[in-house]
């Protein structure tokens, strides 16, 4: 089953953390006569608080109908919540959220940004401001100013708590999302079912993935995620960051500079080894990369000269002799199989020189031929394979793909 997207925000009343111990904040002291002026002001401030906001905020005009309808209702809501903090100095910032928020809904919190909300905090205030002098008299225009602007203060650092604790709810969210695409991944699911899971975790790169398995550190927490995924979003354009037991594991969409990319990200992982994959292909593709790079995980530790990172596709003596079909496959299909039909002896001529030592001479003298013969053959085999003999990874690459093709 497809993962939904997430729901609508956390009620702040039921995920804030209980009250702190410390003194609630206090309200300047208003008598009660300004408190009646501005009880029956509401109306006549809320009014121009809308007419503030159409002509301030540009973004404000862009919104729907029933989006500014909602914002106003915050606004009339925000007007009461002051006349509320100075009745009662005793209101806490969960308390100003609920009297500010009230009952908008939770998709028009997810239109209007954190940026906004405070920019919207800000213009009513200013509209509050301006709007004084004909609500209130001269000698409790300070007082009452001071009591605004503390008002807001409050307002402001409860809304953008909110916003936060959204936030983190998002990430949390995000990151099991992203862990259920690259479970998903590796069992090899359908392709249109990855690319929905793909989807709902924003990921947009159509053609070439990058899978990369390593050693997963001690701490792997919610923010150690965030900010190895911003890291990589440096140079990629998609990055989805999971954690499967012991392995910290990585896709990567539309990289650019991969080699200095991953160099930069290699301070993340753990000590152990780190190996990658690619494919070009979309990510409902990967399945056969993502194997790759976590059986080359596997079996990095038969080559412990091995780069850090290395490439799954370095790895294929290893991974056939731990088991890897896939790896057994590329070695027969890619590797014996052209020199089987090439030809002039290159089969033979490898053979000669692995068997004799890695020695030009000695394989001259078994094939009877002249050594610049030899060294001639294992210049085609370079181009006909990708494997140069006289290297001696690539020659060790080289024996088990002929021990391979012929078992």
């Amino acid at each position: 089953m497809t993962a939904s997207p997430p729901g609508p925000l956390p009620d702040p009343a039921a995920s804030a953390d209980p009250a702190p111990s410390g003194p609630p904040p206090t309200a300047p002291h208003v008598d009660e006569e300004i408190l009646r002026l501005l009880q029956s002001q509401v109306g006549t401030l809320t009014t121009a608080v809308n007419r503030h906001l159409e002509e301030q905020l540009p973004w404000y005009r862009q919104l729907s109908t029933d989006e500014r309808a909602s914002l106003r209702l915050i606004a009339q809501r925000g007007i009461q919540g002051l006349v509320n903090w100075l009745e009662d100095p005793d209101h806490r910032s969960l308390t100003l959220v609920n009297e500010l928020l009230g009952s908008a809904p939770s998709d028009l919190m997810r239109t209007v940004s954190l940026q906004r909300a405070l920019q919207l905090v800000r213009s009513i205030v200013e509209a509050v401001e301006l709007r004084l002098p004909a609500v209130v008299p001269a000698d409790a225009q300070q007082a009452t100013l001071e009591a605004v602007l503390r008002y807001s203060r409050e307002c402001a650092f409860a809304v953008a708590d909110v916003y936060a604790r959204a936030a983190e709810s998002r990430g949390a969210w995000d990151s099991r999302l992203e862990a259920l695409l690259v479970d998903s991944v590796l069992r090899g699911e359908p392709a249109e079912q990855i690319d929905s899971r793909a989807a709902a975790v924003g990921w947009r790169s159509a053609d070439g993935v990058v899978v990369v398995v390593g050693d997963a550190p001690e701490q792997t927490d919610a923010l150690f995620l965030s900010h190895l995924r911003r890291q990589c979003q440096r140079f990629a354009a998609d990055a989805v960051v999971g954690v499967q037991g012991d392995r910290l594991v990585l896709f990567l969409g539309g990289v650019e500079g991969l080699e200095a990319g991953l160099e930069r990200i290699m301070p993340r992982f753990g000590q152990g080894r780190v190996v990658y994959s690619r494919i070009n292909g979309p990510i409902g593709r990967a399945h056969e990369c993502t194997e790759a790079a976590h059986s080359g995980y596997t079996a990095a530790a038969a080559w412990p000269q091995a780069p850090r990172p290395v490439a799954a596709e370095d790895l294929l003596p290893e991974r056939a002799l731990a088991g890897d079909d896939a790896a057994r496959s590329v070695l027969r299909e890619a590797v014996f199989a052209p020199l089987s039909t090439a030809g002039n002896g290159l089969m033979e001529t490898v053979s000669a020189y692995i068997g004799g030592g890695h020695s030009l001479e000695a394989a001259a003298r078994e094939l009877f031929v002249h050594p610049n013969t030899v060294r001639y053959r294992l210049r085609r085999v370079s181009d006909v394979t990708g494997w140069d003999p006289m290297v001696p990874r690539d020659a060790y690459v080289l024996q088990t793909a002929l021990a391979v093709g012929r078992l």
